[in-house]
């Protein structure tokens, strides 16, 4: 992580943020997202799982359906309408050539400037090691862009988009660049809070979501001068 972070620079129109699970996007890049949508900017989801492995008290077929409506709620609270489910399997996502070729057809079909993803890295901000899931979602991700712009490649899900310019990964240990989320703050804090039976049965600090996103952004601010409070990213040229 840099001791000071650049500013994005926010010259982009459409963006389409690929994850693995539900709340994925609330722990940290919600209140971004609403900055963005704020300032007319259209921004989708992709969500590899619904998030079925996630509640240890739920068994999967009830989990599921309820946390993807959480996640369409979560996503309205920071003015995103388009919300799509690729139905990996929740904890056994397998980086490959189908994964790619789902993300690759979503760029196709969304066409943004930028890809907004989880971290690819072996390891969080700190040195927690990082979930499989989230490990093989990013690092598809960002070879999606490339094999979206390619007209020979998965010809069969859409015309060849090469308009995406950076992928901008989330909760990466290299971030470099911020934005100020200090007015959209409280839409991320409602965003996160929609997930509701996910963070009930979670526990512990990260089931509190003023407390621990405000933690994380009053740490980002303090390498973004003259911000209180921000959303840090690695952004990655394409």
């Amino acid at each position: 992580m840099s001791d000071h972070f650049q500013p994005f620079p926010e010259d982009f129109e459409r963006g389409l943020a690929v994850v693995a699970h539900p709340d994925d996007l609330e722990y940290g890049g919600a209140a971004a997202i609403a900055r963005w949508t704020a300032q007319g900017r259209h921004i989708a989801y992709l969500l590899a799982t619904r998030g079925e492995a996630g509640i240890d008290t739920l068994p999967p077929a009830e989990c599921g359906p309820l946390r993807e409506a959480e996640q369409r709620a979560a996503a309205a609270e920071v003015g995103v309408e388009v919300v799509e489910f690729l139905d990996h399997p929740d904890g056994l996502i397998t980086y490959g050539v189908p994964l790619r070729r789902d993300i690759a057809a979503a760029i196709r079909r969304h066409r943004p400037d930028v890809v907004i993803t989880v971290n690819h890295h072996d390891t969080f901000p700190g040195g927690h090691y990082n979930m499989a899931d989230h490990r093989a979602v990013g690092q598809a991700a960002l070879d999606a862009v490339r094999d979206a712009a390619n007209r020979w490649l998965f010809p069969e899900v859409g015309e060849p988009w090469n308009g995406v310019r950076q992928v901008l990964v989330l909760a990466s240990p290299l971030a470099g660049h911020a934005v100020d989320i200090a007015e959209q703050f409280d839409r991320g804090v409602a965003s996160l809070r929609a997930h509701k039976a996910y963070l009930d049965a979670l526990g512990g600090p990260m089931s509190d979501p003023e407390a621990f996103l405000r933690e994380s952004a009053e740490e980002a601010a303090a390498h973004l001068p003259g911000s209180r409070l921000a959303t840090a990213f690695q952004v990655i040229a394409t």
